[in-house]
């Protein structure tokens, strides 16, 4: 029985290939083919023999997770809803930047662990992880998507699920994407976000991708309200973590901090997360919180965003504010779901 061609690393599906007798170079000429050139029939696959070629289909399929729904944002967002098997969905978001810049958010799960108060998904509890060749699927059908000349640039895990709680399948999966006999992704244009599993931020840095931490709080007391995970990892042992990555890599770590009104958007939230981060080198991503049903928090005001902002710059912290990209369909950071019977699909904004 065929098995699914975007489960394999290279190194995987060479040694699947030698096990049929057949030279390791042919692996090589299938990532090419698939990942480079775009190639799903065999038979076009002109520089492999024709006797593998007719083998081909029933040693490797080529079938990718069915979009079973696309939105497209007023600001170019498009958002993909994957269905993965078992009657469930994740959804994948691409977004349009700058000079180019195309950023895949891909997920890594199907609901969360995490229990994260301000995020959508993490009123789902975890349902499954996804495969390798469901992530690596993700990409690779969105990629048929676009056009030619357009292509990603940049993938982010910050979807629906921890990615450090589905390891092998993420590692696996950027690996592939990594490959220069494929997609020929930099691994300093994938990265790995996390809400603080702190054993396992080690496997971002050998791995060597970026690390993105959501931190979300200046302090323990504030964090976990909002993150369970902060009860087990602590900011001082998150941050350390972090430190030892940082060294390491010679990476700046993005922090995640998810302003959210009237909660963690005040100055003094502001001078205790300059202290905190000052002996870790790292950049602050501020994001306005994006509202989604029920979720008991609202949007801070612009003055107040921009008065946190400007504190932070004036004590020279690398502070950025991320662009609000597909607020509209619920495609902004913190707003994935599955498919379900209250599901939103637009809003008002």
């Amino acid at each position: 029985m065929a098995v699914n061609f975007f489960q394999y690393r290279l190194e995987d599906l060479t040694d699947y290939i030698q096990s049929f007798g057949e030279k390791k170079f042919r692996a090589q000429q299938l990532y090419r083919w698939v990942y480079g050139l775009k190639e799903f029939d065999f038979n076009n696959m002109t520089n492999i023999s024709k006797n593998f070629r007719a083998q081909l289909p029933q040693l490797l399929n080529l079938e990718l997770p069915q979009v079973v729904k696309e939105q497209i944002s007023r600001d170019g967002t498009r958002k993909y809803l994957f269905d993965v098997g078992d009657n469930q969905t994740v959804e994948a978001v691409l977004i349009p930047g700058n000079n180019g810049r195309r950023t895949l958010c891909l997920s890594s799960e199907v609901g969360c662990n995490m229990a994260c108060k301000f995020c959508f998904t993490g009123k789902q509890k975890l349902k499954k992880r996804l495969s390798t060749q469901q992530i690596v699927g993700q990409f690779v059908r969105v990629m048929m998507d676009q056009p030619e000349g357009e292509p990603i640039t940049n993938v982010v895990f910050m979807g629906m699920g921890e990615p450090l709680d589905n390891p092998e399948a993420v590692f696996s999966a950027s690996k592939i994407l990594h490959s220069s006999w494929g997609i020929n992704l930099s691994r300093k244009k994938i990265t790995v976000s996390t809400s603080g599993l702190v054993p396992q931020i080690p496997l971002v840095t050998q791995a060597g991708l970026r690390l993105a931490v959501s931190l979300n709080a200046s302090n323990d007391e504030t964090r976990e309200k909002i993150m369970p995970i902060n009860k087990k990892w602590p900011i001082a042992d998150l941050l350390e973590a972090c430190r030892i990555h940082s060294r390491t890599s010679k990476d700046k770590v993005t922090m995640e901090y998810v302003l959210l009104k009237d909660f963690n958007d005040s100055l003094e939230h502001a001078r205790e997360l300059v202290k905190i981060l000052r002996n870790v080198p790292s950049k602050v991503n501020l994001i306005p919180f994006n509202e989604h049903p029920d979720s008991g928090f609202h949007r801070p005001t612009e003055e107040k965003v921009n008065a946190f902002q400007t504190y932070l710059m004036s004590k020279d912290v690398h502070v950025l504010r991320r662009r609000t990209m597909g607020r509209d369909i619920y495609a902004a950071c913190g707003q994935l779901t599955s498919a379900h019977k209250n599901h939103p699909i637009t809003m008002s904004i």
